[in-house]
Formats: structure tokens, sequence, C-alpha cells
């Protein structure tokens, strides 16, 4: 029987909403708020061109949210209008007035970037007057920028709390994000400068104060089909863009030629990126990676970004030079780490921190000089096989939503920022598209204030962008979205509560806000995660009556048995679950690609790969062993005799049996691991780096060729247990009869299966030395020593090739039996 989907019945009522679409004129009129819909700004005779830019801001903004238009003035109103006064501190005492005083002393010491927001309620003429100070020609841009998280927006009505006084100022000085416009950003690279120009403001907004760009040339395709502009004239234009803003403006330039010791390399790249220099109106630094894309020695990367250092300043003389250690191996950072020691190289600014730095951050920043500071180069973007994974993720979202997918994670993200940002000066976010927007507001907004309270940093995300009334429904929502990412899927109801949520707001949403493409992205997901779950627990029940279906094959015949089980696995295809859930996904997908450009599919939206953030294709990714119990089939029948044919119908039922007195795991399945030593855990460890982790394998979707899988795979053999870079991997057993004989029967798949692999007991025996993992995937054993069980405990150890660098994985283990001996 077909499952039926859930009914789209709204948990809440419309009245909710009507009156929260009240809001504003409630708090009129009983005073709790000040009343702005008729206000005028007051400006400063003389503002610079940045401060007008933040008023325009502010006022387009406001229109864009209530259809009201405030008029801007140079002179205070006789009568009747409350005003939005916004300047800076330094001509305070000519457009605040007799107020002035109440403002602040002008001599003191007032904070780079920060700003007053303050109100003076009816104390003149006018009404209710608004202050909107800044210390600095940015502070009143963060300023009009926190004044709109705070202003109660409806169609109609402005109003503000009527006791609001702030003073602020960041805590970190770098607070920025890459938005790179090259093809695999799924999004980002069918922008124009419009749209660019309004992600900007909607950062700005949260606090970001720097941009870093990608060049024309970069570890990508050299078009796209989606590009509005070359990458050279878009890159001088986003440039010219954030230098109006008064942003900072960063270029991510990788290293990617085969040998910087050849001077002919050398000259090249200096004419190359010299000319990208030159092209850019504005340039504060430039960070190179170590790798991640690029392979150099340090000492050649070293001499290179020395010469770089001298090309950059004939264009922009005080410019920055950043690197960073990405993908060396132990040699090669140890000789980095020398360099800044032993020669304090004076063209080097500072040292990044990113993905694939095999030392911690608060490591790397015990080894680096203090002279140098650290930036954070947070991994924000990507869900798996990244730097920061999520944690407890199911199999069936890492195959079908995948690398990158939409991803608010906000409690994630503050426990990374909280646990890990004090050790730097600030942090520049790694990102490929709009995907992780809420991850972005969440690190803008602890950058200048880390004792904010996640929840209200969520509600105003929720006020600003998708409106008054979602303020705090929102923001709730995109706290399910994250739960929905924790732990077994087939377990968690919460799943459908989520979407229940979601589908009230959906259903009481005006047409305008059904068209916000920040509304549409929640939606995929609640849509999305509710899908895949009736997926997974429909196909999980299919293969459960296949089998089933298996074990009657010497009543059946193994034929039969086999074509009836095979009819039971098809229905996945030919009698869909929940169709009215799968098709509003498809409609979100559509409505995403015209609203921003996102490109959920290869084929529909030409997104440049199916691992780039293409959802929609893998969402009826097989859920249970479908494929591989089908090739086992047509193996099975190939065989010449019954006996034969049943003995591999007899090895597919009992594959997870270790025996009378024996263990089974499933290293990748979050309930079938008892024996995993986890470590550290994601609280204390996001990185993994001291902890074990699950991995999965990408299945069809693999970067190299000569990695892709022969055959179908089991789906135990699409996640793993892992260890990065040199930590072992571990398991232990307790329990164990001290007297027996054990044998260990173990697959290793994974994504990495080209690295080797070593295995030896807690005790240091050696259970295999480095090793080629078998290929095609297939269980090997090995032979335990006595000696290593004789106390009835057993700890093994495994360890991949020290020699690497790069992405840290390969030390990866999908099964494990350990079978005692009969």
């Amino acid at each position: 029987m077909v499952q039926k989907a859930m009914p789209l019945q709204p948990l809440f009522s419309r009245a909710r909403f009507w009156l929260a679409a009240a809001f504003g004129l409630l708090y009129g009129a009983t005073g709790l708020a000040s009343d702005l819909s008729r206000a005028v700004v007051l400006t400063p005779d003389l503002l610079s061109p940045r401060e007008r830019r933040a008023v325009t801001m502010l006022t387009e903004e406001v229109a864009k949210r209530t259809q009201l238009t405030w008029a801007t003035t140079n002179k205070w109103p006789d009568a009747g209008s409350p005003v939005i006064a916004v300047g800076p501190r330094a001509s305070l005492a000519s457009w605040a007035g007799p107020r002035a005083d109440s403002l602040g002393n002008l001599a003191a010491p007032w904070p780079a970037e920060g700003f007053q927001v303050q109100v003076a309620k009816g104390d003149g003429p006018t009404g209710p007057v608004v202050f909107v100070v800044g210390n600095d020609s940015r502070g009143v841009l963060y300023g009009v920028g926190y004044l709109l998280r705070r202003l109660r927006m409806t169609v109609g009505n402005v109003a503000l709390e009527d006791d609001l006084r702030v003073t602020s100022s960041p805590k970190y000085p770098l607070r920025g994000h890459q938005l790179g416009y090259r093809p695999k950003t799924h999004s980002y690279d069918a922008w124009d400068l419009a749209i660019w120009e309004q992600y900007v403001r909607d950062l700005a907004v949260f606090g970001c104060n720097a941009v870093e760009l990608i060049p024309p040339r970069s570890d990508d395709d050299a078009a796209s089909p989606h590009f509005p502009l070359p990458p050279g004239e878009m890159l001088a234009g986003m440039s010219r863009l954030l230098d109006d803003y008064g942003l900072d403006v960063w270029l991510w330039y990788p290293a990617m030629d085969k040998d910087y010791t050849d001077p002919k390399t050398v000259d090249f790249a200096l004419q190359e990126w010299g000319e990208v220099f030159r092209r850019m109106p504005r340039l504060d630094a430039v960070f190179v990676p170590g790798g991640d894309p690029g392979h150099t020695r340090p000492k050649a990367l070293m001499a290179l970004l020395e010469r770089e250092t001298a090309v950059l300043h004939r264009c922009h003389p005080k410019a920055q030079m950043w690197v960073s250690p990405q993908s060396f191996n132990q040699e090669w950072l140890d000789e980095f780490l020398a360099i800044l020691k032993d020669e304090q190289p004076a063209w080097l600014t500072g040292v990044v921190f990113g993905p694939q730095v095999r030392i911690s951050l608060p490591q790397l920043r015990a080894a680096v000089p203090a002279r140098f500071p650290i930036r954070h180069y947070p991994d924000i973007t990507h869900s798996r096989q990244c730097q920061y994974p999520v944690p407890d993720w199911d199999t069936a979202f890492a195959l079908t939503i995948a690398r990158e997918g939409i991803n608010p994670r906000p409690i994630s993200q503050s426990t990374i920022f909280r646990l890990l940002q004090p050790h730097t000066a600030g942090f520049i976010t790694y990102s490929e598209g709009c995907n992780d927007d809420v991850n972005k507001t969440i690190w803008s907004a602890l950058g200048w204030d880390p004792d904010l309270r996640v929840t209200d940093i969520l509600r105003q995300y929720g006020r600003y962008f998708i409106g008054e009334r979602y303020a705090d429904d929102f923001a709730q929502g995109l706290l399910a979205l994250e739960r929905n990412w924790r732990g077994p899927l087939i377990a968690n109801a919460g799943i459908e509560t989520t979407l229940l949520q979601f589908q009230a707001m959906e259903h009481a949403a005006a047409p305008r806000d059904k068209l916000n493409w920040r509304f549409q992205m929640a939606l995929y997901r609640a849509y999305y995660d509710a899908y895949t779950r009736a997926r997974l627990i429909y196909e999980t029940g299919l293969e459960e009556r296949a089998l089933e279906v298996l074990r009657s094959a010497r009543a059946r015949g193994a034929l039969n048995a086999m074509n009836q089980a095979a009819a039971i696995l098809d229905r996945a295809t030919t009698e869909r679950v929940s169709p009215d859930l799968r098709a509003r996904v498809f409609e979100l997908a559509e409505a995403l690609f015209q609203s921003i450009r996102m490109q959920l599919s290869v084929e529909r939206y030409q997104a440049i790969a199916v691992d780039r953030g293409a959802s929609l294709d893998t969402v009826d990714y097989p859920l249970n062993n479908r494929l591989w119990l089908k090739e086992r089939f047509a193996a099975a029948r190939a065989r010449k005799t019954e006996t034969e044919r049943l003995a591999a119908l007899d090895e597919i039922l009992n594959w997870t049996d270790p025996g009378p007195g024996g263990f089974y795991d499933d290293l990748g399945n979050l309930s079938r691991q008892p024996h995993l030593v986890r470590g550290l855990g994601a609280e204390r460890d996001p990185a993994f780096l001291e902890s074990s982790l699950v991995g999965f394998e990408e299945g069809d979707v693999v970067d190299e060729p000569d990695e892709k899988p022969e055959g179908a795979l089991r789906y135990s053999w699409m996640n793993h247990a892992e260890s990065l870079n040199d930590a072992p991997l571990e398991v232990h057993y307790d329990g164990l009869d001290p007297n027996a004989h054990y044998r260990l029967r173990v697959v290793y798949a994974g994504d990495s299966p080209k690295r080797k692999i070593r295995l030896e007991t807690g005790g240091g025996l050696e259970i295999h030395p480095m090793m080629a993992k078998p290929w095609p995937i297939r269980p090997a054993e090995f032979d335990v020593p006595p000696r290593a069980t004789a106390k009835g405990e057993l700890t093994l150890r495994w360890f991949r090739d020290p020699a690497l660098g790069g992405n840290g994985r390969g030390c990866q283990v999908s099964e494990l039996w350990l079978i005692k001996a009969r």
C-alpha cells in the first residue's frame, strides 16, 4: 500500500497572523512604540558619498517593506512629523542641535564602526526623534542597519519601541563573507550587479564589513551559461560597488600553476595577477590559500608571494597579503611555520585558518608568531566532506541533499564561532551560494556581538527579511530545520511538525511573501525533508518485505523469489510515496530559479554538476539496497544450479550476521555503531580533528573517474566512520571470550578508495600493514592475534598514509564483523 501524504492543514489559524499584521498599529495606539509612518529623515548638509548611500539604503529598504516614502531634508521640520536624524558624530553639533549634548561627549574616544541609536520621545514640535549617530562613516551604515533590524514594518506602518537606547561597536574588526562569481556556486554566477548590491546591503545590515571576491581564473570552469557579465568585468564592478558602501574588498587568489620554481611560470603569474589587481578599483587584501586548490611547497610559495606583494602595492599601496597552510602535509607545515618564525617576513600581514589545515585553530595560533594575526576562513556552505560537517547526519540526507544543500545551522554555527573565534582577529567565511544565507547572518551578528542570543538573531532575520508577522515563527522554523538533520531520520517524527509549521506560514502568506527567496528556501527544505523521510520509511519497508520473500526461497524457488522481491523493490519508482510533497519540492525549485537564480538541477537549470547543489536531481536517490540487491539477483540467476542460487540468497540474507558470540557494526549508521570510539565530539571538536565522524560515499558522483565504484553499492557502503589526517580511527570491544580465537571481516568503502590504510590493535600488534583497499569494494578478512583478546577486550586502530596532506580523508571503514571461531 502506498503511504498517503500528510495533510496540508495549517497548525495555526489565520487569526494569529492577522493579529501580528496589526502589530505596528497596536503599538502606536498603546504608547509602547513610536509611530514613524510619516517620519522625515534629517541629515547634515555635508554627508560623504558613503554616508549618503547609507541614508538611501534606509529609505529604500523601508519603502520596499511598507510602501511608504520617507522624505529627506537638511533642516528640522517645523511640526507634524517624527524625525529620523542620521549622521556622523564628527558633525553632531551641526545637525543634532540642542539634543547633541544628550548624545555623548564628542571629545571621548568612540570605537571605529560603532554607532548610537536613541529615541527622544516627543520633546519638540516634531514629536519623537530617532537619532542614528555613527562614530565614523561605517558607523552610520551599521547604525542604519541596526535601526532597520529593530523597526516594526508592515504595509503602511512603521513603529519602533520608544525606549530604545543603544550604543554599540563591534567585537571583531573583520567580519566578512566570500562571494565568488564562478560557475560552481549554483546561484552567484547568475547574479547581476543589482542583485549583488541588494545582497551587499543585506549583509551590511547585520554587520558585515568585508567581502572576498575571486579572480577570473580559479579552480573552476572559465564560463557559465548564467553569467550576465564576463568575470573580469564583474570583478571590477563588484569591487566598485563594495567601495561605494565603504566595505573592505578582499581577493581569494589560488596559486594553481604547476611549478613556481620555474622563472617563466613566476613571470606569467606576476603579469596575470598584476592585471587583475589593476582592474579592481578597490582592493584591501589578497588571500592566497596554500592548497585547495594549489599545491606549492612553502618555500616556493612564500617566495612567489613576496614578489606578488610588490606587484600588488603598485596599484594598491596599502593592500595586505595573507596566506594559509591549507592541504600541507606535516613536513610542509613544519617548513611553513619555520619560515614565519625564522624569517618573520615583513611583506606578510597574517595567516588564515581554513579547511584542510591539519592542526586545530588554537594549535595554529600557538605556533604562529604573535605579530601575525590569524583570520578564520570557516566553511559555512557545505554539509559533508568539509571543514565543519553536519554532526550525526543521516545517510538519506547525505545522499539526497548532499554537500551543498540549503543548510541553516544556527546553533552549530554559533557553537563553532564561540569555540574558535576568540583565537582570531576576525573572519571571512567560505561560501559557494546563497544556500548558507542564515549562516552568514549568524556569523555577521556574532562577529559584532558574540553575546547575542541565537534566537534573537533569527527573530531579527525573520522580521527584516520575511516580515514583521513572521519574526518568531520563522525563527523557530529555522531552528526546527536544523533539528531535522540531527540523528537517525527514520526516528525523527519532528520533521512532520516542522513541515506543518511552515505550511501554516505558507497558507497565510501574502503573494509577495511567497515570492521571497528566503521564504522559498525554507519551504523547499521543509518539504524536501518530509518527502525524504516518507521515502526512507517506505523504501525501508519495501526492502524488509522483499527480504521476507527471499527467506521463503526454498519453498517458492530461488528464481521466483527473486522475481517477486525485485517487483516489490521496484515499487519505490512505480508507486511513489507522497507524490504531493514531491510535486511541491519541484514547484519550489522552479520558484527559486526564478527568484534568486538558484540552480537546483543540472538538466532543468543548468547547474554545473549534480554534486554542486543540484538536490532536485537526487530527490529520488534510492534509500535502501534496491540497486545492490538487483545486481546480486542478476549474479544469482546466472548460477547453474538451484543449490548455488539458494546459497547466493543466503549470503544476502545473512550479510550482517557475525555468528554466535560475534559482533557486527555498520560504522556509518548512527544506530549501528556501538563499538565506535567517538572522541571529543562536535561540541568541542567541530572540525573532527580529534574525533571520529560519519562520512559518506558519493555513489555515482565522484571527482575522479578511476574512483567511481564498480557496480551498485550496498547502502552500508555509502557511509563510513572515519578519522582525519594522522589521527587513528578506533573501535573498542569488551566482554570478549579470552579463550576464543577471533577473525575480523572489514569493508573499506568510502570516498577515498585509492588511499592506503593500516590496522593495528590498541597494544600495537599489527593486523595488516599499510595496504591498498580492496577494489572493487568487497570484504577482507584478517586474523586477530589471540593475545590481543586475552583480557576479554580489544581495541582496533586504523591509520591512513602519514605522508599525505590534502583533505585529510582516507582512514575510512564502512562495515566491521568480529567473528568468533567455532
